[in-house]
């Protein structure tokens, strides 16, 4: 394990002491540098501190996990890997997203999961403990977004206007969402913790990793998300 002291440093120097690592490294000290760990493959990054915006830009099969909070865009255009983040992150978490996992303990800000997509066997995976803000998953085109809601209230969840041109993918909030207004291009349908099927794993990875009780969180009202792929734009431009 080598240790990078990320004080003072610009990200690019950053980033090329990363990849001369073999593996494994942790920065130290890190204050607002952005793209860390952009684009890389086969590493495994810690970072101690606050990083800054587009945090694992391009990921292609590394993992990176921050003992703190992160800026926004984390996961940028993310291909492959991990992003494990132990607080909150900023906005647009996740954006075009085609790959990957991203875990987040804390809450999320505005439009995490937009334009995220899928292709065959590439799906993308955002799981976020706490909240997120306004314009979840905007334009969702494939992938998984689940927003459990720990310690949060069912009313606030989700910020206002989820969903928002969303024409692929799934979305599941662990509430029952009746002061939620969704849009009228997608369909919700109450579960019970039994019934999420695959989805469940990702909830059981999360509490690995966060230290939460996976049969207390299970056992809760879930709403699931998905779009209505017979008109997935009704009334977003115009009235009928």
């Amino acid at each position: 394990m080598k240790t990078i002291n990320a004080k003072n440093s610009e990200y690019r120097e950053l980033n090329r002491l990363i990849r001369d690592c073999n593996d494994n490294c942790t920065l130290k000290d890190c204050l607002g540098q952005r793209f860390i760990g952009a684009g890389m493959s086969d590493r495994n990054i810690t970072v101690e501190g606050t990083p800054g915006n587009a945090l694992g830009a391009y990921l292609n099969n590394a993992n990176i996990t921050v003992k703190g909070n992160a800026q926004d865009a984390v996961g940028d255009t993310m291909n492959d890997g991990r992003i494990t983040i132990y607080g909150n992150i900023g906005d647009a978490a996740g954006y075009a997203m085609r790959g990957g996992e991203i875990y987040i303990k804390g809450n999320a800000g505005y439009r995490a999961g937009i334009h995220m997509k899928e292709y065959k066997d590439k799906v993308p995976v955002i799981v976020i403990g706490g909240k997120a803000g306004s314009f979840l998953g905007e334009y969702q085109a494939g992938g998984i977004i689940i927003v459990l809601g720990i310690g949060i209230s069912d009313s606030q969840i989700v910020g206002n206007f989820p969903c928002t041109g969303m024409h692929g993918g799934k979305m599941l909030l662990r509430s029952d969402c009746k002061n939620v207004i969704f849009p009228k291009n997608v369909n919700t349908v109450h579960l019970s913790g039994e019934q999420l099927n695959g989805l469940s794993v990702y909830i059981s990875e999360f509490c690995k990793l966060f230290g939460y009780d996976f049969k207390t969180i299970i056992n809760s009202d879930f709403t699931l998300i998905t779009p209505d792929s017979k008109n997935p734009y009704k009334q977003m431009y115009v009235m009928n």
